[in-house]
């Protein structure tokens, strides 16, 4: 397996949110019908970040991160 969780309070608060603002930012993101600004999406992710509601992953063999929910089945082993 070549990914492996991030624990998000190990990186610096100005890696956490750029790695956040990319994944927010990314084509394919949806919010529903109405706009939300940044911010608040990123105080979101950061927010679920801290209650374990979703993780960093690092991808190895495409040197990217991704966030998940933490119950995504694809997590299973990495614990």
């Amino acid at each position: 397996m070549s990914f492996v969780i991030i624990p998000y309070d190990q990186l610096s608060s100005e890696t956490l949110y750029g790695v956040v603002e990319e994944f927010v930012t990314r084509d394919g993101t949806d919010y529903g019908e109405r706009e939300v600004c940044l911010e608040v999406k990123i105080s979101k992710i950061i927010s679920q970040l801290k209650l374990e509601e979703a993780v960093i992953v690092f991808d190895q063999k495409s040197q990217s991160c991704n966030i998940v929910k933490s119950k995504d089945p694809a997590l299973t082993g990495l614990r």
